[in-house]
């Protein structure tokens, strides 16, 4: 791998984590898939030789206790499932090169092989381990099979993840006050004898990895703290006979076979997939880019960064494999502020959204460009309305149409003269602009880019009036109009790796042939065909009374999903009835003044400054707490604040702010904040200065 930025001379490949195969996938599973096909996508816009790989996760507890509940065989359960994931991606636009699955024989001869190699190289021991045991019903229980509480935090845990509360990765024993979830009773802990990776020897390595690491923030820091805390050795197999085998069919001491870990051979499957594609891929050398110098890329979900940051590198350097260049992890979607639940019917389904009958490039533009990829999303229909009516409606297919129509009516195509120089610059920053955004993991930043360069279109071509100049001065006319079909192309261009139907859409009404997929760049800048048909337009909006139906619907489901859950409570919006609010609360509704006074002096030994937030993300884990970055004119301070639901953390750069500056340091999920930003009540509206106050300026 390399640090070059994209193109590079090296063959890439892009993944995203692999889906169980257990149940139906919904938008948060979507954003993803779709977020890692736009990215690849977007590389090869750039140039770069790159492929997209996954499959589906077989393995594990949750596919056999689920199998076991409706009475059939494990393989058969999680194919059925995989088959539907095969039929489901491509209807939402999602263009694997490859998809397999982890119990294909490709996958299981390739873990083998690797589990062998790392234990000829010494990175595997035995050790009696603390295994949760069911005496009614006789058996160990591995993973899915438990559940308890998390020794770090508390929440609920169910086997190897804390997935209520700090989504911290659990081996084995580790659960307090476990439960068997086949009988129900409590469970008790027995010894095993069981394989573990000696991830400890790795921890030096791991940290010019995450050096190195390209992607989200997120991905990068989050397992800094594992490895200062001392990383634990990784117990790799478990009590079941759903999984890998352990190689050469090596039994426990108690003469059971073990079988590996599933987050053993799901990353693998990247591999895998690799070698598959390869075998009908002349031009693809699947050991270039895992055993030599190619760029490897993965798109995951936050609750699973510490197996790709920390295991997967790990097994990867230890059986002589490249390491990931980039590691990118999304935030959640969520609904009124919860996560989606599969069991509790929280969700919108990828089916139900084709259903409702909206072509999937609406939803890939807003899971794409709503929020950072890493911060989380909260779902509503009015916000997918207002992003679909306003940016795609309103902006890119306004123009396209208006644009194109206009050519079409007064020049039957494009204008036989040469794009003007002001334009031709606007699309070169354009295209730099995606550029950069591609290397920063961005696709938010490519779709913004093109939405842009739309409303450059727009305010062009409203400026300048074509129809007002076709009879008194019909050269502007048709130098305006010919701006205006090179810039449609242009956005076409840009925004394929995120709408690819749309905008190969445009690309045929243009009258380009060929795929616009296959385009590069700096196709935004060619010539356009000089005729082509009338066109159409690309995008309808969304009525509000549509809007209306589907959101009675969701609610309805929310509701009964609250109804269910009987840890958690459903909280309903302030201003139910949709009228305005007084700017001015109530003062009922306002904390009572304390009654104990401070004297001038105390006020004086409070060190407040005047600062600006250079850079601020979401603290993993915490689902208020943002790490902030904050310029006071002497230093740049880190500071925790509970703003991450209340701020679109994205555009709080540049933002002014109140610091407390010599509040006691304090350490909040692993983050060390130096100070306070001060903020007024439960919407955290940041304080500020009036004029121009210097940073650093003290208030007094």
């Amino acid at each position: 791998m390399s640090n070059d930025e994209f193109p590079t001379d090296e063959p890439a490949v892009v993944t995203c984590g692999l889906p169980y195969a257990n149940g139906d996938l919904h938008i948060g599973h979507l954003r993803g898939y779709i977020g890692a096909d736009a990215f690849n996508r977007a590389l090869q816009t750039l140039g770069q030789d790159s492929i997209y790989v996954c499959g589906s996760d077989m393995h594990g507890t949750p596919v056999a206790v689920n199998a076991e509940q409706e009475g059939v065989d494990p393989e058969d359960f999680a194919l059925e499932w995989h088959h539907q994931y095969e039929e489901t991606f491509p209807q939402f636009n999602v263009d694997f090169d490859n998809y397999g699955h982890t119990h294909d024989e490709t996958n299981v001869e390739t873990t083998q092989e690797i589990v062998r190699t790392l234990d000829d190289e010494g990175y595997i021991y035995e050790k009696e381990i603390q295994v949760a045991y069911d005496p009614d019903a006789d058996q160990y229980l591995p993973d899915r099979y438990v559940e308890g509480t998390c020794p770090y935090c508390g929440a609920k845990a169910r086997g190897d993840e804390c997935d209520e509360g700090c989504q911290r990765h659990l081996e084995p024993g580790e659960v307090e006050d476990p439960t068997s979830t086949i009988t129900g009773n409590p469970a008790e802990y027995r010894e095993r004898t069981h394989k573990f990776f000696e991830v400890s020897e790795f921890a030096d390595f791991l940290t010019d990895f995450l050096d190195d690491l390209e992607g989200t923030s997120n991905a990068r820091n989050q397992p800094r703290q594992w490895i200062e805390d001392g990383l634990q050795d990784w117990c790799i197999t478990r009590d079941m006979d759903w999984g890998i085998d352990y190689p050469n069919g090596e039994a426990d001491t108690e003469g059971d076979d073990l079988v590996l870990y599933v987050w053993v051979d799901a990353p693998i499957e990247y591999i895998s997939s690799s070698k598959q594609y390869a075998e009908r891929a002349d031009d693809f050398d699947w050991e270039q880019v895992w055993k030599g110098d190619g760029e490897i890329m993965h798109v995951i979900g936050r609750d699973i960064i510490q197996h790709h940051t920390i295991f997967w590198p790990a097994m990867l350097e230890g059986a002589g494999y490249n390491k990931p260049r980039g590691i990118a992890a999304t935030g959640f979607i969520t609904i009124n502020g919860k996560g989606l639940s599969t069991s509790r019917n929280r969700a919108i389904w990828a089916k139900e959204y084709l259903e409702e009958g909206f072509h999937p490039d609406l939803l890939r533009y807003y899971l794409t460009t709503t929020g950072g990829l890493q911060q989380d999303v909260d779902f509503s229909w009015e916000a997918f309305q207002e992003k679909v009516n306003g940016e795609l409606v309103g902006t890119v297919g306004n123009f396209w149409y208006r644009s194109l129509l206009f050519a079409y009516r007064n020049y039957e195509g494009t204008p036989d003269t040469a794009v003007s120089e002001v334009v031709e610059e606007r699309i070169e920053e354009a295209i730099a602009d995606v550029r950069e955004h591609v290397n920063d993991y961005s696709m938010r930043g490519v779709g913004q880019a093109a939405t842009q360069l739309a409303q450059f279109g727009n305010e062009y071509i409203q400026r300048n009036e074509p129809w007002k100049l076709t009879d008194d001065d019909p050269e502007k006319a048709a130098q305006v109009i010919r701006d205006c079909v090179q810039i449609a192309k242009a956005v076409a261009v840009i925004l394929e790796p995120i709408t690819p139907d749309k905008a190969q859409a445009l690309w045929t009404q243009i009258g380009e042939d060929g795929q616009i997929a296959d385009a590069q760049l700096e196709e935004a800048l060619a010539a356009p065909p000089q005729s082509f048909d009338e066109p159409g337009e690309l995008f309808a909006k969304i009525e509000d009374e549509r809007v209306e139906e589907l959101t009675a619907k969701l609610e309805e489901r929310v509701e009964a999903a609250a109804a269910d859950d009987d840890d958690e409570a459903e909280t309903e919006s302030d201003d139910t009835d949709g009228d305005e609010t007084s700017d001015m609360a109530d003062t009922e509704d306002l904390e009572p003044l304390l009654e104990d006074r401070i004297g001038f002096e105390d006020f004086q030994e409070l060190d407040i400054r005047v600062g600006e937030i250079v850079a601020a993300e979401g603290i993993e884990g915490a689902d208020d707490l943002a790490r902030l970055e904050v310029d006071i004119g002497f230093e740049t301070r880190q500071v925790v604040a509970g703003i991450k639901q209340l701020h679109d953390l994205e555009e709080l750069p540049g933002t002014r702010c109140v610091l407390l500056a010599n509040m006691e340091p304090a350490e909040l999920f692993g983050v060390e904040s130096n100070g306070m930003i001060l903020a007024a009540g439960d919407e955290a509206d940041l304080l500020t200065t009036h004029g121009n106050a210097a940073l650093g300026e003290k208030i007094q």
